[in-house]
């Protein structure tokens, strides 16, 4: 195999490639990027068995063949090259790839592709979606997935197309965020249960405008102007968040988000070792508190429309700033029923909302 391509480029796509490649894996291939040069095309693959990342690489194929090379070694090497043309040739039968660009020359010992996993391909149908608005819903819900791996089905994000609409749902048990999104060209009904590391990535590439979707029987591939992300479908049943989230509510306050944002995390320092934000509600006032044994307290009032008897209700700081800052409008609306029932977090309109459980506060 020799190829020949321009610096940013292999650089370029190799960051992209990088996003597949385990990290803590004990399988030897799978800290590998698979170099692909055949038919006339050169591709960079990498996968952890979970997320898998296909990337195009334009270069000029002086002779075909396939290698694996160390993954985050070859980008380290790559980064510090000068911005000159890179060539990459492996000799038929050699277990080392010879790497040459201007005055500088690697050798990297390299492993069998025949020994790389089958990468997964849209066996059927795609649909095209807006790559913009998909990202964003990404961003709204993601933060509330679970990273406990002892419940897989809640380290994914629920993602259901309807005619026209996406509706994403993450939840770690103690929050739920769902949002909701026109979403043209996702016609008929699918979903799946996905990673939400996986969409977070594809949440990062800013390539293209229109985002190919596959659902397949056991993966979700997502292809993004020649760049192909898949994701292992998650098996479980994910909670009917539908059915979590309260019918009525006793109070509700607006806020401007972004004074009420401030002050979660000026009083938020103070909430250490798991401290919870105590929110106490009194007739025209909100009084955030915190406070940590042998380090001190925070103490700030807000003024809100709130009428009725006394309420204090406390949260988890990280929580309670992460779906505030998940509302897109200028006004956060927080309902509240009991001390010890979930507040609901949303923005101005309703396709955006935040289940968050409360903390029991010490009498």
């Amino acid at each position: 195999m020799k190829i020949v391509c321009a610096h940013d480029e292999l650089l370029a796509k190799l960051q992209v490639a990088i996003r597949g490649v385990s990290q803590r894996s004990t399988v030897q291939i799978l800290s590998g990027i698979l170099l692909v040069a055949e038919d006339g095309r050169a591709e960079l693959a990498a996968t952890d068995m979970e997320l898998s990342v296909r990337v195009p690489l334009e270069a000029r194929i002086e002779e075909p063949g396939r290698t694996v090379i160390p993954g985050r070694l070859f980008l380290d090497i790559v980064r510090a090259l000068p911005a000159e043309d890179v060539t990459l040739e492996q000799p038929a039968g050699s277990g080392a790839l010879r790497l040459t660009c201007g005055p500088a020359e690697y050798t990297l010992h390299t492993q069998s592709p025949e020994d790389f996993p089958q990468l997964p391909v849209p066996s059927g149908g795609t649909f095209t979606v807006d790559r913009g608005t998909f990202a964003d819903t990404v961003s709204h819900v993601g933060r509330a997935a679970s990273k406990d791996e002892s419940r897989p089905v809640l380290t994914g994000i629920l993602v259901e197309f309807g005619d026209g609409v996406v509706t994403m749902a993450a939840t770690d048990s103690y929050r739920l965020s769902v949002k909701e999104a026109p979403l043209s060209g996702a016609g008929g009904q699918a979903q799946a249960i996905v990673p939400a590391r996986a969409l977070t990535e594809l949440a990062r590439l800013s390539a293209g405008d229109d985002l190919e979707v596959a659902v397949e029987e056991n993966q979700v591939l997502f292809g993004l102007d020649g760049i192909w992300l898949s994701a292992r479908r998650i098996d479980g049943q994910f909670p009917d968040y539908r059915r979590l989230r309260p019918e009525e509510y006793n109070h509700e306050v607006s806020l401007s988000k972004s004074e009420l944002l401030d002050v979660v995390r000026r009083t938020a320092l103070m909430a250490q070792r798991n401290a919870p934000v105590r929110l106490s509600f009194d007739t025209g006032s909100l009084t955030l508190a915190a406070q940590s044994q042998d380090v001190g307290e925070a103490r700030e009032s807000l003024p809100v429309d709130f009428q009725g008897e006394r309420l204090e209700i406390g949260f988890n700081p990280d929580f309670l700033r992460d779906g505030v800052e998940s509302v897109e409008s200028d006004t956060v609306r927080l309902k509240l029923i009991s001390p010890l029932r979930p507040g609901l977090i949303q923005g101005d309109g309703d396709d955006f909302w935040y289940l968050i459980m409360p903390i029991r506060l010490p009498s």
